[in-house]
């Protein structure tokens, strides 16, 4: 059953908030942090991308950047830009965009519960990023940025969720980029109470999003209790800063797919094979976005087309083979295209939904690309479903929006 436990928040006073808060480390480049943060020296971007402190071109992973990162986040304390709250509480974080609004509970999650596997995976890590965001955490003894879980709705936390949003919140704002942010502290001692035994009784959390943060923290607890001769369990390097959202609450987009060339094929030799295993139809030059599960939308030559999966091409008792992303990955990347590997292929990029499907025609009509794929999104359940199976997702198959802000709170490991 999942573990959680309320906790101390570093965070901002209210009149910085808007200042501190930022997009997480790995959605920007340094340069446009750098471009962000012009002027704004409580930025967090100064802890999560200390390059920018330095010449443009610095290389993020020197190490005069990551003492820039401690020696920042040490300055944040010290000027009171960041200030610990006195009492263990939970908090929760809601975000709108687009007119929904999604309502996440930021607890301490349990290390255990991760190298357990209860709480789940759903994509592979890379070595190199895990040890980045590792060093991250260990010099600065704190987990600066939020991962994003989900679990199956409960009744109790709905209510809690429902119960506080009611209240006067401890932020309230609207960032830049047109995404509200609300925040309320939780330190009634029933209410803590009751949220910790409403997760005790869940099964399993999921990762949604980020996880290279959740195993780089994760294993940062296990190498820090690992090295405590005092070690009991009740240590906050066992726990990892997560915000963690019911399943209804959550949208997947589309994460869709540019490709360089045809693999030397014309046009209508292309289309022509795409047709052994999709019914393909020409939809014109307005863009047409799919329409169902196995439904996809092609941009090639100034047209669309729909193309629809035939039987045999997908497996619904599946939970991979029911995937769009994996059957558009076998039957157009791989078999006709000779993309095997998306991840370091060249010739493929991927174009997150929240860009929409305008972004796919701009970039084959600029002549950057050859072709456009856009696929219908999975949903939250599908990614459970492949998780409690011990599967995992093709790459580059979801995308979540919004991004959790970071600098909101910050979880300090003693």
């Amino acid at each position: 059953m999942a573990k959680v436990k309320p906790f101390r928040g570093l965070r901002p006073p209210k009149q910085f908030v808007e200042q501190v808060a930022s997009k997480p480390y790995d959605v920007l480049s340094s340069e446009e942090a750098r471009a962000e943060a012009e002027g704004n020296e409580k930025s967090l971007y100064h802890i999560i991308k200390p390059e920018i402190d330095f010449e443009p071109g610095t290389g993020e992973h020197e190490p005069k950047v990551y003492d820039k990162a401690v020696e920042n986040f040490q300055k944040f304390q010290r000027k009171g830009w960041l200030v610990q709250d006195e009492k263990e509480q939970y908090y929760l974080y809601a975000q709108t965009m687009d007119g929904r609004t999604q309502y996440g509970l930021v607890v301490g999650a349990s290390v255990d519960d991760y190298l357990t596997g209860r709480i789940k995976k759903h994509e592979l890590t890379r070595k190199e990023k895990e040890i980045d965001r590792m060093h991250h955490i260990e010099i600065n003894n704190a987990n600066i940025e939020p991962v994003f879980l989900s679990f199956p709705t409960n009744e109790v936390l709905e209510e809690v969720i429902a119960q506080t949003a009611q209240l006067a919140p401890e932020y309230d704002f609207v960032s830049e980029d047109g995404i509200g942010h609300t925040l309320w502290c939780i330190g009634a001692d029933d209410v803590v109470a009751k949220i910790t035994d409403a997760f005790a009784k869940i099964p399993y959390l999921y990762i949604a999003d980020g996880h290279h943060r959740t195993a780089a923290a994760a294993h940062v607890g296990e190498e820090k209790a690992k090295a405590d001769p005092n070690h009991n369990g009740t240590e906050e390097y066992n726990y990892l800063l997560a915000v963690c959202f019911p399943e209804s609450h959550l949208k997947v987009m589309d994460y869709n797919r540019v490709v360089k060339d045809l693999n030397g094929l014309t046009d209508e030799e292309f289309l022509a094979k795409v047709g052994e295993k999709f019914v393909v139809e020409e939809k014109g030059a307005d863009i047409y976005r799919p329409a169902a599960l196995h439904n996809f939308s092609l941009y090639l030559a100034g047209k669309w087309y729909s193309l629809t999966a035939k039987e045999g091409t997908y497996d619904d008792a599946d939970p991979i083979g029911v995937l769009d992303v994996k059957i558009s990955s076998d039957y157009i990347l791989r078999d006709i295209l000779g993309i095997v590997d998306l991840r370091t292929d060249n010739r493929i990029d991927f174009v997150g939904g929240i860009r929409g499907l305008g972004e796919l025609k701009d970039r084959v009509d600029s002549g950057e690309m050859k072709m456009a794929l856009a696929l219908y999104p999975v949903t939250m359940r599908q990614i459970i479903d492949i998780a409690d199976t011990g599967n995992i997702m093709p790459p580059k198959a979801t995308w979540f929006e919004p991004k959790l802000r970071s600098g909101l709170i910050i979880h300090k490991l003693d």
